[in-house]
């Protein structure tokens, strides 16, 4: 392929941060623990002082989402990730048993290249790069071509706090000419040592296939049960309020209802009791041609207001509508409405009890969303359970929502904006990625007492291998 220009202007703005970030790095790695919480401490507190203006940015810029609900992320990837790893041992000797002579040191990846989309711009660029600076590692951002402004200010509010209290110039930095080819050529870069993707498919793809240490997440096509044992006013409840939160960008949101049939018509009372529309046949054949583009989704649905997307399919509902509801029959490429959508729009399935309800649920997950995210409302332990144990999803969200449920923000998961979809999703790991994950770890062994006054080297006679001289 050809490069353009502004793909060799990329490429050479790459290098130049990557090599900065270098050689910032020989220095930070070498601080105390006390230097790097103080200068993690005010980036956190810069970040929550930035929270509403970079939100503002956030929205202006990419034309998705709300301004409060990122604000709140904002908070979240600030204060609470903060909360979560401020007493973290990140220098030095971590773990230590004198008893049994086993210590282990923590050492820094690097220099941690850290690709931010567009849905989570500013609370994403804000998270990555308080968990670099607590674990020593330094980190150059591509940001999203299409969140370019906010994604930098992100990281320039972070950067100059983290100088004035210490941080050596270069360790945080932020492209300015995002590119395709600037952002592979990041990837492969000899200045990169681990790669930290949050993005689409292809991008992890690309992370993983750069011959580098990489983190890559995998897509979230979520699921939730509503069981015949649920309340189903609780049910819309969490669904709305995680669909209406930043209009369903996070990748852990709701995609698809699955409803037990006996309670299906008290649910979707309770639904339209809670701001909720459901749409009928002509209007659900006109959001198909709107919502999927060559069964993938459109990006211009993506956070968008439920109002917003029916005027684009071509009809009207009420301002005021928190979601809307399709009733649909299967999944897959014949059922356009059925894939990862990011926008306030559920497709809604009936079942008759759990098992079948499973079924639906891994159909669900296995068309973009394995291992993911899985959500269920139940009163019924044993259905729980069932869900919990048998399902392929990393993330159970049990009577709650899902967007702030997965994250860690309504539950007590780990703080994180990066969720791992492990095997099943292809991702090295299925954890809430964090700091823990940015720290490799020195195994220091004092050798057991004894064991060489102890151990006898085996008598050994004349080789007689096949390659014995003596022999031929």
């Amino acid at each position: 392929m050809a490069l353009h220009d502004a793909d060799l202007v990329s490429i050479q703005e790459t290098r130049d941060l990557l090599k900065k970030a270098r050689a910032a790095w020989q220095t930070y790695r070498r601080f105390t623990q006390a230097q790097v919480d103080r200068i993690t401490q005010a980036m956190v507190d810069a970040g929550v002082g930035a929270s509403e203006s970079l939100a503002r940015l956030a929205v202006s810029e990419t034309g998705m989402g709300v301004v409060e609900s990122k604000t709140q992320k904002n908070l979240f990837s600030t204060r609470e990730v903060w909360n979560d790893i401020k007493d973290l041992k990140t220098v030095g000797v971590v773990h230590r048993d004198d008893a049994r002579g086993f210590f282990q040191i923590a050492e820094p990846y690097g220099v941690v290249l850290a690709v931010v989309p567009t849905t989570n711009p500013t609370s994403t660029a804000l998270f990555k790069a308080i968990i670099c600076a607590k674990t020593r590692n330094a980190m150059v951002t591509s940001p999203h071509p299409r969140a370019v402004r906010c994604i930098g200010e992100s990281i320039r509010i972070v950067r100059e706090a983290a100088e004035r209290n210490g941080a050596p110039p270069g360790l945080f930095s932020c492209m300015t000419s995002p590119t395709i080819e600037g952002t592979q050529a990041a990837m492969r870069d000899r200045n990169c040592d681990l790669i930290l993707a949050t993005g689409g498919p292809d991008l992890v793809k690309a992370a993983y296939s750069a011959g580098k240490p990489a983190y890559g997440v995998g897509p979230g096509n979520v699921p939730v049960y509503i069981d015949r044992s649920a309340d189903p006013m609780l049910a819309a409840r969490g669904v709305v309020a995680s669909q209406t939160f930043d209009n369903g960008t996070i990748c852990a949101s709701e995609q698809s209802l699955v409803i037990d049939a006996p309670i299906k018509a008290r649910v979707l009372d309770a639904f339209k009791k809670n701001g909720a529309y459901l749409v009928d046949a002509a209007q659900k054949a006109a959001l198909e041609r709107v919502v999927a583009k060559d069964a993938r989704m459109n990006p211009a649905v993506v956070g968008q207001f439920p109002h917003v997307i029916a005027k684009m399919a071509g009809f009207e509902v009420p301002q005021s509508t928190t979601v809307l509801l399709v009733e649909e029959t299967g999944v897959g490429r014949d059922f356009p409405l059925s894939l990862e959508k990011l926008c306030p729009l559920l497709t809604v399935y009936t079942v008759d009890g759990w098992k079948q309800g499973c079924e639906v649920c891994f159909d669900v997950l296995e068309y973009g969303g394995l291992g993911h995210t899985l959500g269920i409302y139940a009163s019924d332990e044993k259905v729980i359970w069932q869900f919990a144990e048998e399902k392929p999803s990393h993330r159970v969200i049990v009577n709650g929502p899902t967007s702030q449920g997965a994250v860690g923000f309504s539950t007590n998961l780990r703080p994180s904006m990066t969720l791992g979809c492990g095997a099943a999703g292809k991702n090295i790991t299925s954890d809430n990625v964090s700091a823990q994950n940015l720290i490799l770890m020195k195994h220091v062994g004092f050798t057991k007492k004894g064991f060489v006054d102890a151990y006898r080297v085996p008598a050994r006679g004349p080789y007689v291998g096949p390659f014995n001289t003596v022999n031929g």
